[in-house]
């Protein structure tokens, strides 16, 4: 029996264009609602967010961030043991890397000391548990500020002091085995900015955070 096709039955060269842009299409409409808000965060139409598809992105990056974090400090450990000159030795409990994408960012996070002590507008008192994570958000306008202070009793924690919207994201500060972090908070877009902790320790921490100023709400995320 001849299987092979004849002439008459092959696709012509419009069905296959036709085809090909189908399929562009479709790769196109799959990496923007679904492998970008997943992999990267990033949800420029919003159905990540809907999907819970962003969700994953974040916790992604927040690891990879970690794992990244993890290696710094095993090659800071291994450059310390070798043999050095003798120079001043500088320590500390906790370490942080605070960071911001332009000067604006970094005035708007820099950890200032308050003239006077805020009245605070909201506190909560959550627990972590080893290994857990968990996230606040502020609900802010561009340029709004916001006075915090966090306390972590019971051991240090790693945070990541970001905000997003729709098609954006900003990183303001972060922080390994930081047992407490205050100052002042500034928006740099309409949008949802606050702290992710986790406690990568091996017993719970009690975390307490207030916040007062230019905010609509303060909601765990």
């Amino acid at each position: 029996m001849n299987t092979v096709p004849t002439i008459t039955e092959l696709p012509s060269s419009q069905q296959l264009v036709k085809s090909t842009v189908i399929a562009a299409i479709a790769a196109v409409v799959i990496l923007v609602t679904v492998v970008l808000p997943a992999e990267y965060a990033i949800d420029p139409t919003g159905i990540g967010r809907v999907l819970k598809l962003t969700d994953m992105g974040k916790i992604k990056n927040q690891l990879a961030q970690e794992a990244e974090a993890d290696r710094q400090q095993d090659v800071a450990k291994a450059q310390a043991a070798a043999p050095q000159p003798v120079v001043p030795a500088v320590t500390a409990s906790a370490t942080t890397d605070r960071y911001a994408h332009n000067h604006d960012t970094a005035a708007a996070v820099s950890a200032q000391q308050e003239p006077s002590q805020p009245v605070w507008k909201d506190e909560v008192t959550f627990t972590l548990q080893p290994g857990e994570g968990v996230e606040y958000k502020l609900n802010m306008d561009q340029g709004a500020k916001a006075s915090y202070h966090w306390i972590a009793e019971g051991g240090g924690v790693n945070f990541d002091a970001h905000g997003d919207a729709p098609g954006r994201s900003v990183s303001y500060e972060k922080g390994k085995g930081v047992p407490s972090d205050k100052g002042t908070l500034t928006a740099a877009f309409k949008g949802s900015h606050g702290w992710y902790w986790r406690n990568r320790g091996q017993t719970a921490v009690t975390m307490k955070l207030r916040t007062a100023g230019e905010y609509g709400s303060l909601k765990r995320m």
